[in-house]
C-alpha cells in the first residue's frame, strides 16, 4: 500500500502541467483561426473579400408568418400553428462599383424590392401558401433569394451576387446566396 502511494505530486508539478496545457492549447487556436482564415472566401489567402466581389450593400426589413411542421415529430412542439417574425438582410455583392454612381445598387430601389418580395408572405400562413412543404428558415431562405435575384435581373441588369440571410431568432439563422 505504501508503495502506492509514494510519488505524490508536488504543487510545482501541476502547475507546470497546466501551463503546458494552455500554452498547447493557445498554439492550438491560433493555428485553427489561421487555418479558418487561410480557407474563408471572407478574406483568406487570396487577399480577397467574398471571393472576388468586394463590394457590399446591406438592406434589412423584417416580416411576420405562420407556419407548422405538422405530422413530422424531427420538429418537436413546432408540429403545431405558430408564428415568427423574421428578420430579412439582403447582402447585394458586385465586383466594382456602378461608374456613374460610385455604388452597388440604388439603396432606395433595393429597400423597395426587398419589401415588395417580403410583403408576399407578411401575415400569412405558409402551409397555405406551400402546400405539403417544410417551410423552414432554410426554405424560405432560399424562396425570398430566388424572387429578389428574379426582379433584379430583369428590371436593374444587376450582376453579382445576393445573400438573404434569415434570422428566425437573434440566435438563429439560415442564409441562401446566388448568382445574378
Amino acid at each position: 500500500m505504501k508503495r502506492f502511494f509514494q510519488h505524490q505530486p508536488s504543487a510545482s508539478t501541476d502547475v507546470s502541467r497546466i501551463r503546458l496545457f494552455h500554452t498547447n492549447f493557445a498554439t492550438f487556436c491560433l493555428q485553427l483561426v489561421l487555418f479558418v482564415a487561410y480557407i474563408s472566401p471572407y478574406g483568406g489567402a487570396n487577399g480577397k473579400s467574398f471571393g472576388s466581389l468586394p463590394y457590399s450593400l446591406g438592406i434589412r426589413d423584417s416580416f411576420m408568418i405562420a407556419h407548422s411542421f405538422a405530422g413530422n415529430p424531427d420538429f418537436g412542439p413546432a408540429q403545431s400553428l405558430h408564428g415568427a417574425t423574421y428578420t430579412c438582410d439582403c447582402s447585394f455583392r458586385c465586383k466594382k462599383l456602378h461608374a456613374k454612381n460610385n455604388w452597388v445598387l440604388d439603396i432606395g430601389y433595393a429597400s423597395a424590392v426587398v419589401k415588395e418580395e417580403l410583403s408576399k408572405y407578411n401575415f400569412k400562413n405558409l402551409d397555405e401558401m406551400f402546400l405539403g412543404t417544410m417551410t423552414t428558415t432554410e426554405f424560405m431562405s432560399q424562396i425570398i433569394c430566388e424572387g429578389i435575384a428574379k426582379r433584379m435581373r430583369s428590371e436593374k441588369n444587376f450582376r453579382g451576387s445576393l445573400e438573404v440571410k434569415l434570422f428566425e431568432s437573434h440566435c438563429a439563422w439560415a442564409s441562401y446566396t446566388i448568382d445574378i
